[in-house]
């Protein structure tokens, strides 16, 4: 799985995500982007199954953009899973043994490891975050198909 040599850095991660949300839509679970948290993180990616399981995907384009995040385990507490997910251009030892990750390119995605301590998120947490999963789809679906719907003077 290749990215194209001189990719811009700011093109690596839409492709990632491109790559990433169609592996997830195979493994049958949707999945969003830029989602933001309760804690007020925002995550790369979050993705749901049909039996409610929520994951969060943490994508790294580059050793450094990993090097300058260390706000990672702030998303444990909303997610059943976390992963991170880079490219072949970025080194795979790196990454923490306790996360999962998928090495992706524009196209699809891949499964390095799974999660190594899944979680259990309480009930109550996990309804408020499909809820919240459901509103922002709902919204950027109108978006898309009826943007003057959004506007605030409506």
């Amino acid at each position: 799985m290749t990215l194209p040599a001189r990719a811009p850095r700011e093109s690596i991660a839409p492709a990632l995500a491109r790559g990433l949300t169609r592996h997830l839509l195979q493994r049958g679970l949707l999945a969003l982007p830029e989602v933001g948290l309760p804690n007020g993180r925002r995550a790369d990616l979050m993705a749901f199954s049909r039996s409610g399981e929520l994951w969060i995907l943490e994508i790294k384009s580059s050793i450094e953009d990993f090097r300058a995040d260390h706000k990672w385990r702030d998303y444990r507490p909303y997610c059943d899973r976390f992963f991170f997910a880079s490219h072949d251009g970025v080194p795979m030892e790196i990454f923490p043994e306790e996360a999962g990750l998928f090495l992706a390119d524009g196209f699809d995605a891949e499964m390095i490891r799974d999660c190594a301590t899944p979680g259990a998120l309480h009930a109550a947490t996990r309804k408020s975050l499909i809820l919240q999963l459901g509103w922002i789809a709902g919204q950027r679906w109108l978006g898309a198909t009826d943007p003057e719907a959004l506007r605030p003077d409506r």
